[in-house]
């Protein structure tokens, strides 16, 4: 993994430093007009909700808040340090966490005792990329 300089909560990366960090980091995420950016797509309305719910917890924990757009099967995350006026090592922080907690599989860890969901489309909430 790349080593990437820390900023202060509030210096923001250049444009080409979140490019960077995005590729090595959050290659599902992309950088569109000055924010991080990522879509998850669900199943419907009620993993929507708990998508925008589990993100709305670990905002709220980190007492970082991302703005969202929620739609029937997908939910967009879109992160930016507000006080800062720019992308800062926060927004990355607050995205690998979403990142890791909304694809969390429990039945892909060896050894887990937790199952995860059945492979069968009634049951998934979530489309993994």
């Amino acid at each position: 993994m790349a080593q990437w300089r820390k900023s202060s909560p509030g210096e923001v990366y250049t444009p080409e430093e979140i490019e960077q960090r995005l590729k090595a980091e959050l290659p599902a995420w992309y950088f569109e007009d000055g924010w991080i950016r990522r879509k998850y797509r669900t199943s419907g309305w009620k993993s929507t909700l708990m998508v925008v719910n589990t993100v709305g917890h670990l905002a709220e924990a980190a007492w970082h808040h991302p703005d969202l757009t929620v739609s029937y099967a997908f939910v967009i995350v879109k992160l930016v340090n507000h006080a800062a006026k720019g992308v800062t090592d926060r927004d990355f922080a607050l995205a690998r966490k979403i990142e890791e907690v909304v694809l969390w599989q429990p039945g892909q860890e060896p050894g887990s005792a937790l199952e995860g969901t059945p492979d069968d489309p009634r049951f998934k909430y979530l489309k993994y990329d």
